[in-house]
């Protein structure tokens, strides 16, 4: 399994980790891919996405909610 986001398209980035005297080595940092599950088309499938997609989709999921309630 890749460690990219299907929702945001997101990906590991790369840099230096510093320590206290400030060496440098390079190291990666990965999204916060979790497993979700989402309604698509009427149906629960299991999604691994990032937090941050998961969190986006909620809000805007509660804006449309709250429209449609008006």
């Amino acid at each position: 399994m890749s460690r990219v986001c299907p929702v945001t398209g997101k990906g590991p980035v790369s840099g230096n980790a510093r320590s206290h005297s400030l060496r440098a080595t390079r190291r990666r940092w990965n999204v916060n891919l979790q497993k979700y599950k989402v309604n698509v088309d009427g149906k629960m499938v299991e999604v691994r996405m990032s937090a941050r997609a998961y969190r986006t989709l909620n809000k805007t999921i509660k804006a449309e909610q709250a429209k449609q309630a008006k």
